[in-house]
């Protein structure tokens, strides 16, 4: 049984599916066979499980395809669970570069749309417009439109606004691929500083150098499973093992370790309020 003082989101049987053809009818042959009608889903996550807490910062591993962005979604409120619930403390901030900001506005009208976004008033945009420019360190490009600007500078001008305003639960999906070494630390200096305020960071990132450097805890997601849940240092390395292993063609080998590694897995029994309370007073009675 897992019981927490200070959580921040609770996945409990966590399951998303999409309709592989991207349509809202059900089926058009009703003569259909049962696995043509199974074929037309994609089952992204298939009974996910955690709980994480105040201070945690969680890295989210897996190959392209394994569940991690539509996790990220759920967590953050863009998409609901096919079943399940996800519950959160507060509302979360999801930092997704492929997320675009207004590509024929200026850089400075998305800084000022991304605070109003984020709850502030008009009198508390100034401030801060300063010290996201100066973060972003993208210089007279700010009054140019979003779409003259690079991959990189298009990245760090959205970081430094989804960051400016601390939040409980951040969500970070590849958001520090920017390719400027400097950038990505202060990047990780920021999220370092947002721990200490008891926040919780999930980050997704093919980077183990930076799962390692940032994160505790991590979390491997395998065709929308979790298989492996633990310290950032021992999950990382297995995972890294695990792909080195494919990208040299060792295929039996790799297969070997990944069921390992979900042999190894135990999933965590979750227990709601309701149940914690019946527990401890079935446990206290005569």
């Amino acid at each position: 049984m897992y019981i927490s003082d200070n959580p921040t989101v609770l996945a409990r049987d966590l399951r998303r599916t999409y309709r592989a053809d991207n349509k809202r009818t059900i089926f058009r042959n009703p003569l259909a066979s049962t696995e043509e009608k199974k074929s037309r889903y994609v089952h992204a996550l298939k009974g996910v499980s955690f709980l994480a807490e105040q201070g945690e910062s969680i890295g989210v591993l897996g190959r392209n395809g394994s569940g991690k962005s539509t996790l990220m979604r759920l967590i953050a409120g863009k998409e609901a669970p096919s079943s399940g619930e996800i519950l959160v403390s507060s509302t979360p901030t999801l930092l997704n570069v492929s997320a675009a900001l207004q590509p024929r506005l200026s850089g400075l009208e998305n800084i000022r749309l991304g605070l109003l976004a984020q709850g502030l008033t008009p009198r508390e945009i100034p401030a801060l417009s300063e010290e996201i420019q100066d973060f972003a360190d993208i210089g007279d490009a700010v009054h140019r439109p979003m779409n003259t600007y690079s991959s990189g500078m298009g990245a760090r001008l959205k970081f430094a606004i989804s960051t400016s305003v601390k939040r409980e639960v951040l969500l970070i999906d590849e958001a520090l691929a920017t390719g400027d070494a400097a950038f990505t630390k202060k990047a990780q200096d920021r999220m370092s500083s947002f721990l200490t305020d008891s926040g919780t960071i999930f980050l997704v990132s093919h980077a183990m150098s930076t799962i390692k450097s940032i994160c505790t805890r991590a979390i491997w997601l395998n065709d929308g499973e979790i298989i492996a849940d633990g310290p950032a240092s021992e999950i990382s390395k297995l995972y890294s093992k695990w792909t080195m292993r494919i990208g040299k063609g060792e295929t039996e080998w790799a297969e070997e370790l990944l069921e390992e590694v979900v042999n190894a897995y135990r999933r965590p029994h979750i227990v709601t309020l309701e149940e914690t309370n019946e527990f401890f007073n079935n446990r206290n009675q005569p």
